[in-house]
């Protein structure tokens, strides 16, 4: 029987789904976007195209109804709006993003309308829950318990990719990058829970060691203690989530943010197209626009670790142009002016390809006291002219998610709000990404 599957989005990790899904003799594939020529570059000619609005509900309801299923690849912000669509036309959903209180609290009318909702289901979160969970259940099964888990996760561009003074490319929006910068971070080390202020973020950056090849470094995510109740593992002493970015990204973001450019308050500086030396000149009280007035300004409110940061951070400044004439985007913000600068510098070339790199270590005690460490890996380049990396590992999954949701069969035979946390949910994902499409984290004990 024919399955009609809508899938709501236009940004590049769509395509890999779409790519999979048109190709399912089983399925109809409608690609729906704000704007129907969105949708046409995506869809295949055997596909069909609709243009819809989610932040429409009435709108939203009344397409959403018509199919079995709906993947929403659009803005997290308004799964909570296609899921609620869903209930009321009787459809499946499936997102990649993390299960929200809002989307939580909408289970009692998923189950009740009989629909799956599955989220979680791409790289971060996705491909991170499938190895933890079968780990951590191949430790438990042998009467070990995991006392620590430690995890990091980046997407960044190839090393010879990196040329600009983040060593970092957007892909994404600049705005959601830079925001996820500013929440405080917990974790629990050594059996202690530790709190790091988001102002502090960048500036506890550490190194990370993965390859020799590699010179990474990391900083916790927003809340991993989460983690060990999700993970079902209450005996770690230790639980870390982060994530990956290449050394020199931390020391200038942390420049920035002693500069006041992460915040969006309104300002009557950024409204007009003012050249950048005179915005950041008088944006940060430095005595004149000159290049050495605004550096030895600079210089006095932030703290440099070395002598190299500081050349960097001036290197940086010169680069993005904001020492200059060149003209700033009237964004209203000294936020939203600064991405907009990041975007037009800081994307993917043509023959550019994008790395994203995930592991996972495990500190493992048994019964008779021995004790081992066991890591999972990914390490995955984007093709030119092909799939980043990123469209691959999250898109991927999520066509894989579909194909089984869609059918209501075995675990998915009974309503009810998912993700890949449960070892039966996790299996046949990972089974299929590994047979079917070459994606697996490589597990070693060390």
């Amino acid at each position: 029987m024919v399955k009609k599957v809508l899938l709501l989005g236009s940004g590049f990790v769509a395509q890999p789904t779409i790519d999979i899904l048109s190709k399912e003799p089983d399925v109809e594939l409608t690609v729906g976007c704000r704007h129907i020529e969105a949708a046409k570059k995506l869809a295949h000619d055997n596909d069909k195209t609709v243009a819809v609005d989610a932040s429409n509900q009435e709108e939203l309801n009344k397409v959403v109804a018509q199919y079995d299923l709906a993947i929403s690849l659009i803005p997290y912000i308004y799964h909570v709006n296609v899921v609620k669509a869903g209930i009321k036309g009787h459809t499946d959903v499936v997102t990649t993003s993390y299960i929200s209180d809002a989307m939580k609290a909408l289970e009692p009318e998923i189950k009740k309308s009989g629909i799956v909702v599955m989220n979680e289901i791409g790289l971060d979160p996705g491909i991170d829950h499938l190895y933890a969970i079968k780990a951590i259940h191949e430790a438990h099964a042998k009467g070990g318990k995991v006392t620590s888990f430690i995890s990091f996760c980046g997407g960044l561009p190839a090393p010879e990719d990196s040329d600009n003074p983040l060593g970092y490319k957007f892909s994404w929006s600049a705005r959601g990058v830079l925001l996820a910068l500013q929440h405080t971070a917990h974790y629990y080390k050594d059996g202690k829970l530790v709190e790091v202020p988001a102002k502090e973020l960048m500036s506890s950056a550490k190194p990370y060691f993965l390859y020799p090849g590699y010179s990474f470094v990391c900083y916790p995510n927003r809340d991993s203690t989460k983690y060990r109740d999700l993970y079902k593992i209450p005996e770690a002493k230790t639980c870390i989530r982060g994530t990956l970015r290449f050394q020199g990204f931390c020391e200038f973001v942390q420049v920035l943010v002693d500069l006041g450019f992460l915040k969006d308050d309104t300002n009557p500086l950024f409204q007009k197209e003012n050249a950048w030396k005179d915005a950041l000149s008088q944006y940060i009280g430095a005595k004149s626009n000159s290049a050495d007035d605004i550096l030895a300004k600079v210089d006095s409110l932030t703290t440099y670790k070395t002598e190299e940061d500081k050349e960097r951070a001036h290197d940086g400044l010169k680069w993005l142009g904001m020492l200059g004439d060149t003209k700033i985007h009237a964004r209203g913000n000294a936020l939203d002016a600064l991405c907009a600068t990041m975007e037009d510098l800081m994307q993917f070339g043509p023959n550019e390809r994008d790395l994203v790199v995930l592991q996972h270590k495990f500190g493992i005690e048994y019964p008779d006291g021995s004790k081992e460490t066991k890591t999972s890996t990914l390490v995955d380049y984007g093709i030119p002219g092909g799939y980043s990396s990123m469209a691959r590992t999250v898109g991927i999954p999520c066509a894989v998610a579909c194909k089984l949701v869609v059918k209501h069969a075995g675990v998915y035979a009974k309503p009810g709000l998912y993700a890949p946390l449960t070892l039966d949910v996790v299996e046949p994902l990972l089974e299929a990404l590994r047979n079917d499409y070459g994606i697996y984290l490589v597990e070693k004990t060390l």
